[in-house]
């Protein structure tokens, strides 16, 4: 099994809430008045932000008085727009400490502290009881965790019957080589690609029962070409985006992951399940 503090140390950036408020003073916007429309470039880090997490949200149908949990919840974006949107409490847990100290100062930023709450630890064994959550969801979190066996088993532990839990994985489709480093991992010994097979296998051994798979590349492919051309209208990335949480190798990484997307190696995959 991998090493976790490398996962952790990929993602690792200590000065990224100083590049935040610098993003936010370039579009005009403070502590005070940013609100989570502003933060989404950057807080939701996955294919699609948050046109992704939405799509994915409303074919869950969660219940507004659902206490939801967010696995790799990451900064935590997609837990403020299902908190600010749908009304639900939202717990989130994430190996990297950087993420979620930031994650919470933005939290309290835009006023949903009461209802948003990040926590360091690791989704093969979080500090949860029984039963505790109405449902779940994971966005690119996957690629990370060799033991997807124990993940789903203690996903499926924390869940009610019934409960609905989302899956957005880049998830492998075809035999090829992958070129490194991509956004979620720095060399190939710390990414796990499984197929959407085994992400169905694994559930059903878990609890679940698996209602849709959808395979979203032309998505994908959509998304990083207007991602280009707004690059190139306006000379560069903009203030706030997710190149900030890849450092200088943002666009190397952007590069190699959409190289595999293109030559249907690898894609971004939504599946929805209910825990029987």
């Amino acid at each position: 099994m991998v090493d976790e503090r490398i996962v952790s140390g990929h993602y690792k950036h200590d000065q990224l809430l100083d590049l935040i408020k610098n993003g936010l003073r370039e579009i005009g916007k403070s502590i005070d008045s940013v609100t989570i429309e502003d933060l989404a470039p950057v807080d939701e880090f996955h294919i699609g932000g948050r046109t992704a997490t939405e799509h994915l949200v409303q074919q869950l149908g969660f219940g507004a008085s659902d206490i939801l949990l967010d696995i790799g919840c990451g900064l935590g974006g997609a837990s403020r727009f299902i908190a600010k949107n749908y009304g639900n409490s939202v717990t989130g847990i994430d190996l990297t400490d950087d993420f979620v100290s930031v994650g919470n100062t933005l939290t309290n930023w835009v006023g949903l502290d009461q209802s948003v709450s990040l926590r360091q630890g690791s989704a093969l064994s979080m500090p949860f009881d029984d039963a505790m959550f109405d449902g779940a969801y994971m966005l690119h979190v996957g690629m990370n965790i060799e033991s997807k066996d124990i993940l789903f088993s203690e996903i499926s532990r924390v869940l009610k019957p019934g409960s609905r839990f989302g899956i957005y994985d880049v998830m492998r489709m075809s035999e090829g080589a992958l070129t490194y480093p991509v956004p979620w991992a720095s060399e190939e010994n710390s990414s796990f690609l499984a197929a959407p097979e085994v992400y169905s296998a694994l559930l059903e051994s878990a609890g679940f029962r698996v209602e849709c798979v959808n395979n979203r590349k032309e998505f994908a492919l959509k998304f990083f070409d207007t991602l280009k051309q707004k690059s190139s209208a306006n000379d560069g990335p903009p203030p706030l985006g997710l190149h900030l949480l890849m450092k200088s190798t943002a666009p190397l990484k952007f590069k190699n992951m959409i190289e595999g997307i293109t030559r249907g190696y690898i894609s971004p995959v939504e599946i929805v399940a209910t825990k029987i």
